[in-house]
């Protein structure tokens, strides 16, 4: 089963391609994608890579993790699903 990583700290020229070739030394990258502005398809600076398997992206989080590329410090985690990141809804708005 494939594992999803968030990937955060990248510089604005890091492209889609450079983020799957760095990856690719920790196991077969099924898609990296950066993120990008709407408008103006500027990086927002974080990205998404998926591993082919649970093995090689724990490897590529001990590996990549706080180490360079484009000349920034990468942070590479587990992504967490939409769900896990927004919790319960507390504003439900005032009491009548």
């Amino acid at each position: 089963m494939a594992s999803k990583l968030y990937v955060g700290g990248l510089a604005l020229s890091t492209t889609s391609d450079n983020l799957r070739a760095h990856f690719a030394q920790c196991g077969t990258v099924v898609s990296a994608a950066v993120v990008t502005e709407r408008d103006s398809a500027q990086s927002r600076g974080f990205g998404f890579v998926e591993m082919s398997s649970d093995a090689e992206a724990e490897g590529a989080i001990a590996k990549l993790n706080q180490q360079p590329l484009d000349g920034n410090s990468l942070t590479v985690n587990v992504a967490k699903s939409r769900l896990e990141k927004s919790g319960p809804r507390t504003d439900r708005g005032p009491r009548m």
